[in-house]
């Protein structure tokens, strides 16, 4: 699945995640973008590979982007906002902690497994950004750390969680859900959504979570 694929069926995807890149032509090149640097890396990537890949011109490029890293801080962003909305919606959710655990594993998890082209751009050329950006990208990781953080912390307090180390727990969670991006194929055996209920049981096993 490219990242134009990932794009295409609201009804079978949910969002399409480069509705707010506009004009047409801005968001043709950045799904460009992330299907070169998925498939080549980042410092592989030229902007002429990126210009041919959206049917335009090096020139073309210039007029909506200034540089590649510019490019690519645009592709994190929008990624990284749209994971801390997921486990936020979690968190906000209605039930115990238990259920919204399970509920922001299994969210964030299908959206790494279902847009797996462009969470691999997403979190794993970070080194690439520039240092102003490495520091407002990784600002939204700590985010995305304290949500769950949160949630592991209320379900040790209401005794559902036998977690003796919480900010350790919180970075296995996020890094086990994340790495689904390196593997998942869309030919596999399993859908994300499967992948999610998979990964939602697998965690709430990692912290004892209490059978009701």
């Amino acid at each position: 699945m490219s990242a134009a694929d990932e794009t295409v069926d609201r009804a079978a995807g949910g969002e399409q995640p480069w509705d707010e890149v506009t004009p047409e032509a801005a968001r043709k090149l950045l799904i460009a973008a992330v299907e070169a640097f998925a498939e080549r890396g980042y410092h592989a990537t030229t902007t002429r590979d990126i210009a041919g890949r959206a049917g335009m011109s090096p020139a073309a490029l210039y007029i909506h982007y200034k540089t590649k890293e510019e490019l690519l801080h645009r592709i994190s962003r929008i990624g990284h906002d749209k994971a801390l909305e997921i486990l936020n919606a979690a968190y906000a959710g209605a039930g115990t902690p238990t259920d919204r655990l399970a509920d922001a594993v299994r969210s964030f998890v299908r959206w790494h497994a279902g847009r797996h082209t462009t969470a691999r751009v997403v979190q794993y050329e970070l080194e690439a950004l520039s240092e102003t950006h490495r520091v407002e990208i990784t600002g939204l990781r700590r985010q995305s750390d304290a949500v769950v953080r949160r949630i592991l912390e209320e379900g040790v307090e209401a005794g559902e969680f036998d977690v003796p180390d919480v900010p350790g727990t919180a970075v296995a969670v996020l890094s086990l859900c994340i790495d689904v991006a390196r593997w998942f194929n869309t030919r596999g055996r399993r859908t994300p959504d499967e992948v999610g209920a998979l990964y939602a049981d697998l965690v709430l096993r990692m912290v004892s979570a209490q059978k009701k």
